[in-house]
């Protein structure tokens, strides 16, 4: 549990960063600075509705895409965690996402975020 909280962290700080550096400029995060944690709540929230997404929703599309994932050697898995992205975008109201090449984008970087989150977690 303390790991998957530590995880909603590392999202809603890769949340922060890709939008105050501008990285991808399709993502947007509009903050609630009137919420019970500021600003950094909707992030906070973003992160943890990016985590349960990713944690039920995930393995699902993992296991049911397999094949497709076999037949382009792993590349299938940025148009998986594109579609967790956008659906994130799809739940919550805080976040936009402006086309698909953004959330592929931002599906690797997250995907990357998220490898590294776990082998530090892991430690």
């Amino acid at each position: 549990m303390i790991k998957f909280l530590l995880k909603v962290v590392v999202f809603a700080a890769a949340f922060y960063g890709l939008t105050y550096f501008d990285v991808l400029p399709g993502l947007e995060v509009l903050p609630n600075p009137d919420g019970p944690l500021g600003e950094y709540g909707s992030y906070l929230w973003i992160g943890l509705i990016f985590g349960v997404v990713n944690a039920l929703v995930g393995p699902v599309l993992r296991l049911l895409s397999l094949p497709f994932v076999l037949l382009t050697l792993g590349l299938f898995l940025l148009v998986i965690n594109a579609a967790l992205l956008g659906l994130t975008a799809a739940i919550t109201d805080r976040l936009t996402i402006d086309g698909f090449g953004t959330a592929v984008i931002g599906g690797l970087i997250l995907a990357v975020v998220g490898w590294a989150a776990d082998q530090l977690l892991d430690r």
